[in-house]
């Protein structure tokens, strides 16, 4: 049997495997199915959202009021680049504090959300992905877990981004972990829409370059659309606007897994948009349940 009719026929298994495990059984016995987890992507932006109070994180605050309490959150984050993918299997995740030149307390925050192995080794059993017990969580998912779950009492595991992988793989890859939200896990990608450094302009801290408002936008429309496809070549816009608004992709693909993981079923609202000192997306994208009834998007300069 070719290596390809293998890998399907793994992906089949692991997705039978997702539905019986989705399952559980109420006080009376009655077999009753998991509520299927939204996934959520967000633009995370400057390390210091996690001590700040500001409309970004007020914003996470309502989302994790709002939405399901999962079982744990599986974290995409641009923070974690590997030769090969990897799962963080650790029981007990460090908090990592991969940046460098901010203000003291931010060195001293902690976030000791327990780790979830056994959803960890459900995805390594893939063979395309390896345990990995070093890592912990890196800032892209502890600056934003700590407002969504401030007592680090949902357990939390991070899957990192092939380095060597194209657009459309990681895409593929995010369709073969979609079976974590039937288990009651959230996937939530943390990254940028439009992620240049080089560019940033701290005269301009709520305003936007042309081009990062044409990038943002497109990929917006695709995402409206269902479109992955065109996520996934978004060299198909431009290869110079690409370039600009990812000189290197890492904060681009957890999009991919998003996306990935999602389908034309599930809804998509947008809690909060807008760009940071010109050249830094901030856009939130909800997949699979709605915004809050009542709350209109909030915006970078509210």
């Amino acid at each position: 049997m070719c290596r390809g009719r293998i890998f399907s026929v793994f992906v089949i298994i692991k997705q039978l495997i997702g539905f019986i495990e989705a399952r559980v059984r109420d006080s009376g016995g009655k077999e009753v199915a998991l509520e299927k987890m939204p996934v959520l992507f967000v633009g995370h932006g400057s390390p210091m959202n996690a001590i700040e109070h500001n409309a970004f994180t007020a914003t996470l605050e309502r989302l994790s009021a709002s939405l399901p309490k999962p079982k744990a959150v599986c974290v995409v984050s641009a923070h974690w680049v590997t030769e090969g993918s990897q799962v963080m299997a650790s029981a007990h995740p460090r908090t990592i504090h991969d940046f460098y030149g901010f203000p003291a307390p931010l060195y001293e925050v902690q976030y000791p959300a327990p780790g979830a192995p056994d959803e960890a080794a459900k995805l390594a059993a893939d063979p395309e992905i390896a345990p990995d017990n070093q890592w912990g969580l890196d800032h892209g998912s502890w600056s934003v877990l700590r407002h969504m779950y401030p007592k680090a009492d949902v357990p939390a595991f991070q899957l990192s981004l092939d380095e060597r992988r194209g657009f459309k793989a990681h895409l593929k890859l995010g369709r073969e972990i979609q079976s974590l939200r039937a288990r009651g896990v959230l996937i939530l990608g943390s990254g940028n829409i439009v992620h240049n450094l080089r560019r940033i302009d701290w005269n301009n801290p709520s305003g936007a370059y042309d081009w990062a408002v044409e990038f943002d936008a497109r990929v917006k429309h695709a995402v409206d659309a269902h479109d992955a496809s065109a996520l996934a070549e978004p060299q198909k816009w431009g290869d110079s606007l690409l370039a600009t608004a990812h000189p290197t992709p890492e904060h681009y693909l957890p999009l991919l897994y998003c996306v990935g993981s999602t389908d034309n079923r599930d809804t998509v609202s947008y809690p909060y948009e807008g760009f940071d000192f010109g050249s830094i997306s901030m856009r939130m994208i909800l997949f699979g349940k709605a915004a809050p009834a009542g709350e209109s998007v909030v915006r970078a300069s509210s």
